[in-house]
């Protein structure tokens, strides 16, 4: 069975133009061979799209432009895991093939290989992290089960073989995908490419040498870095999520200044390793998120995990009181505004998680014409396709699109497809699963409940919620029962289809992918009803959820097999 279709928004019959002459033009005349038709139709659920799309060409099929006039047939700029996704399915099927990838030092001279944020600075090191946190909690538990420290002394934490030990894998990595690159005969070039015009990149290593080629198609696959605030002393004493990972003394009591999910994240995993960690928040937790949701998030971490939370203010400034030095933290001063009256307090270490810029005002866009979002300096693109027609971007250089690794990779894979191959297959930016590696963690996937109401009307949605106990990680304790929690989000008018799923527990990133199929196949609430938990586990209370938010029901523990 081909794969799915989900793109389009109407019931018309679409031509997606993915590809180009062998000049690198691509105008999408209905005479181009590169030109593609998709047939949907539209519906809430994914399971009603349909679709007609002939097999993909071979692999290895001959290169689409004239390599006399340009020196690749593909260029990506930006080596992250989607780049690398796009750049390694373009040469498997035939193209010639360039990665170029550079990382500028943060403010204190952190710098990392190739792979990208999550692979350097992001996912990987932080669920390493995340669970570092989560085994000092289990050390706690195992006494329940009759475990003894050695010698009945207390737990402690070394910072820095945990950092040493992280960093020793992301170089793995880092080498793995040099590899994989040279495997696939990619041409990797560590300098920091330009764009002159639609066609030409000029790029400058960290040597200063000057390197110009020429590309059919180009694709933009920068990503994005921390924003810092613009406030006196931010960069010069301030940290980010850039920095964190390969800190190389402990952090000491921390200030995370956002409410971003790379905040509580990092606040979470912190903490748990025994420091003290305050969270400034300006206004909501997880914006973009369920909100309901996050409050919970926020209550768990405040109520069972020591995170102390400053809500309604912003810092205004930040003065060094002792230097940092190797192997140890210095001391900060802080002083914000709350609600209209300044606060002030010291710290070892401040992170910034504030949000993330695009990397796109330094890489010559405007000579190839690529038209950005003025506001967010985010690209424009349908399909993956900007209005330069040869040139492309994937991952969290888009506009609207989710910032999320996965996301890149599969939007790079099916570019390349369509470019190379003759693939008609777009990706489908809705019903996206993921999850928030916060102490008890978030996982979700479709709508927020705000977003179901107002999409739908108050009306017409019904959600079916309820507490748990978790038990795949320490019941004996009690840990989670007051905070764990599941919800489903069902519309009305479509049959009680299941248009949101949110989960608060821990391993919840482990159960949204499993129930994540089932809700991009556009599964009802009667769906959850009939099917079959698996127990003791914590995924199984989705198929009993019986109390309604309508309802008024208050929520209550449910007994342990039935």
């Amino acid at each position: 069975m081909p794969p799915p279709i989900f793109p389009i928004p109407d019931e018309r019959a679409n031509t997606v133009a993915v590809g180009g002459d062998k000049n690198g033009s691509h105008e999408g005349e209905k005479t181009s061979p590169q030109v593609q038709k998709i047939q949907t139709t539209s519906s809430d659920a994914s399971a009603s799209v349909h679709h007609q799309i002939s097999p993909q060409s071979p692999a290895k099929t001959s290169p689409v432009v004239d390599g006399d006039k340009f020196d690749y047939d593909f260029v990506v700029i930006g080596g992250g895991s989607g780049g690398l996704a796009a750049s390694k399915e373009a040469s498997r099927l035939g193209a010639k093939v360039a990665v170029f990838d550079y990382v500028q030092p943060t403010p204190i001279g952190t710098k990392w290989g190739l792979g990208g944020t999550c692979v350097n600075v992001g996912c990987i090191p932080k669920k390493m992290m995340h669970q570092a946190s989560l085994l000092g909690e289990a050390i706690e538990d195992a006494k329940s089960y009759g475990w003894e420290l050695a010698g009945g002394g207390d737990k402690k934490h070394n910072w820095g073989a945990m950092v040493q030990s992280i960093q020793d894998f992301i170089h793995s990595l880092n080498w793995k995908y040099k590899v994989a690159l040279r495997d696939v005969n990619v041409s990797y070039i560590n300098s920091y490419a330009k764009l002159i015009d639609k066609n030409h990149i000029h790029a400058v290593n960290a040597k200063g040498k000057e390197v110009t080629v020429s590309a059919a198609k180009i694709l933009i696959a920068t990503g994005g870095r921390p924003k810092y605030p613009e406030i006196p002393g931010a960069k010069e004493y301030g940290i980010t999520s850039d920095d964190i990972f390969s800190l190389q003394y402990p952090p000491g009591k921390t200030l995370c200044v956002g409410a971003s999910y790379v905040s509580l994240e990092c606040a979470g995993f912190l903490a748990g390793l025994g420091f003290d960690t305050t969270v400034m928040v300006r206004s909501i937790l997880l914006r973009g998120f369920d909100q309901d949701m996050a409050e919970r998030i926020g209550r768990a971490m405040e109520e069972s995990h020591h995170v102390k939370f400053i809500r309604g203010a912003v810092p205004s400034k930040i003065e060094e009181i002792e230097p940092r030095q190797d192997g140890k933290a210095g001391r900060l001063r802080v002083t914000s505004t709350q609600n209209g009256k300044e606060i002030v307090e010291e710290y070892n270490t401040v992170l910034f998680a504030v949000g993330r810029d695009a990397c796109t005002s330094t890489i010559g866009l405007e000579k190839a014409g690529v038209k950005v979002n003025p506001d967010s300096g985010k690209i424009n693109a349908e399909y993956e396709q900007t209005n330069v027609p040869n040139i492309y971007a994937i991952g969290d250089v888009l506009d609207g699109r989710p910032e999320l690794t996965p996301v890149a990779i599969q939007a790079g894979n099916k570019l390349a497809r369509r470019l190379f191959a003759g693939s008609k297959v777009v990706y489908d930016y809705e019903m996206v699963p993921t999850t928030v590696f916060t102490p008890v963690e978030y996982g979700c996937i479709g709508l927020a409940e705000e977003v179901a109401l107002k999409k739908y009307g108050k009306d017409n949605i019904e959600v079916y919620h309820g507490r748990y106990r978790p038990v795949t990680t320490r019941p004996i304790a009690g840990y989670g029962e007051e905070h764990c929690y599941a919800k489903l989000i069902c519309n009305k008018l479509d049959d009680e289809r299941v248009v949101g799923l949110h989960v608060l527990g821990p391993n919840a990133g482990e159960i949204t992918q499993g129930f994540a199929l089932g809700m991009r196949l556009g599964a009802k609430k009667r769906d959850f009803d009939d099917l079959t938990g698996i127990h003791p586990t914590d995924a199984e209370n989705f198929v009993s959820l019986l109390i309604t938010r309508s309802s008024g029901v208050d929520l209550s523990l449910p007994q342990c097999c039935g």
